[in-house]
């Protein structure tokens, strides 16, 4: 038995154990990216190889909350993908006009970016008191980060030029201010967000959604876990509702795909139609 199939042995039983233990299921995750992000953490500890660090995990549920917080944030910025938050502001949000209270769900919201990004969107286009934003994570340490909205300055240049090609009416410093090496959002983006723990794995759908956001979290699930919170989604939002998911995601080969028009292709947006 050769090294790889040493590891891949050791990643199932880590996975097995943390289930176990502590109900965190990572046992339908893309097996190959998840054991790099396992590897890459294992480098950052004082733990030798993958049955170590299996073995701290289930005595030290603070090195466990290290490693889920290390292997579950992805990528993010506020106005990520500024062509997206254009076609949401062109093509979603006058139709969500129409409803007296607008839902929205943005699942996998990790440190909150995108969602304040929302928040900006919403006031801008005058809907916002009339919105009620959910943004759940099962991240509890990136949901901490979200709710405190404390970003640092040196970020604050790139979200300034995607808030600009997003469509921005006015400046991105109308709503934050700034503090030593800091950027704080504005108290009033969080008036209608509610943040929330949910794991898209394990828990049940949210009902009655007008808009679901989840961008970029579905690459690290295999199939058959993407199929189940597709069809979360589906079951969580209204007929006619939308769905915008990750650049690199698509609904091709999906169970619910014949369930949804596109809406605008590059930016990966879908409406429910039946």
């Amino acid at each position: 038995m050769n090294k790889t199939e040493i590891e891949n042995i050791e990643i199932q039983l880590l996975l097995d154990g943390i289930y176990k233990r502590y109900g965190y299921d990572f046992r339908n995750y893309n097996r190959t990216s998840l054991k790099r992000r396992i590897k890459s953490f294992i480098s950052k500890t004082e733990c030798t190889n993958i049955s170590d660090l299996l073995s701290r995990l289930l005595y030290d549920k603070t090195l466990l909350e290290s490693m889920i917080f290390y292997i579950s944030i992805t990528v993010t910025e506020m106005f990520r993908d500024p062509f997206v938050y254009k076609a949401i502001r062109e093509k979603v949000l006058p139709y969500l006009k129409t409803f007296p209270i607008i839902k929205i769900w943005h699942a996998g919201c990790a440190t909150g970016e995108e969602v304040y990004s929302m928040a900006i969107l919403l006031i801008e286009e005058g809907i916002y008191d009339r919105s009620l934003i959910y943004a759940t994570d099962f991240n509890d340490t990136a949901l901490g980060r979200a709710k405190e909205g404390i970003y640092s300055i040196d970020q604050i240049k790139q979200y300034t030029t995607n808030y600009q090609r997003s469509g921005g009416k006015i400046s991105l410093s109308d709503y934050y201010h700034s503090e030593y090496d800091t950027v704080i959002m504005n108290r009033r983006l969080k008036k209608r967000i509610t943040f929330a723990n949910h794991n898209l794995v394990t828990d049940s759908a949210f009902g009655e959604m007008h808009f679901i956001i989840c961008r970029n979290v579905m690459i690290y699930f295999n199939k058959d876990l993407q199929n189940r919170v597709f069809k979360l989604f589906y079951d969580s939002l209204i007929f006619n509702g939308f769905l915008c998911i990750g650049d690199k995601e698509s609904l091709d080969f999906i169970n619910v795909n014949d369930n949804f028009n596109i809406i605008a292709t590059k930016e990966k947006i879908y409406q429910k139609k039946r």
